[in-house]
């Protein structure tokens, strides 16, 4: 009996602790699918060096801030384009969307495996993705990495 009872203790953990990591993309609106999507491609994007598909996603005037400094849309791409910095693989944990009449903001908690000046490193971070709607297209305002703790949670 207290063998059975281990046993289902044990599974509800697990059931219960894949269900948190799991992101809740049912709950997702048609729109805020949208940029959840969006935000997936362009990890993948990154990951393969593709600044043809990452150039007109970033708005002109785009910041993009890391631990290293903060530039615009131009010395990003140069930076993904050369691989100084190569983003290789964001494990996407959990991703919270805003969305504020034409503005909205994605938040991802990730586990990022990259090459930085020739030295692969994995880093926990929660990042944040502002977009714009133009037109009937969103463009990339700004994205930020904050390095947390990989016990951090966002708040849905």
């Amino acid at each position: 009996m207290k063998k059975s009872l281990l046993i289902l203790c044990v599974l509800v953990i697990f059931a219960l602790s894949s269900y948190a990591q799991t992101p809740a993309s049912a709950s997702y609106t048609k729109e805020k699918q949208e940029l959840v999507t969006l935000s997936k491609y362009k990890w993948q994007w990154m990951a393969d060096k593709n600044v043809e598909k990452l150039a007109p996603l970033f708005h002109d005037k785009s910041k993009f801030v890391h631990m290293s400094g903060t530039w615009k849309k131009d010395e990003e791409l140069e930076i993904i384009k050369t691989g100084s910095i190569w983003y290789k693989k964001a494990d996407v944990k959990d991703v919270a969307v805003e969305l504020i009449d034409d503005t909205a903001i994605v938040w991802s908690r990730i586990t990022l495996t990259a090459e930085v000046r020739g030295s692969e490193v994995v880093t926990e971070f929660t990042v944040t993705e502002v977009y714009k709607k133009e037109k009937k297209e969103w463009k990339m305002l700004a994205l930020t990495f904050s390095s947390v703790r990989d016990t951090h949670v966002i708040k849905h």
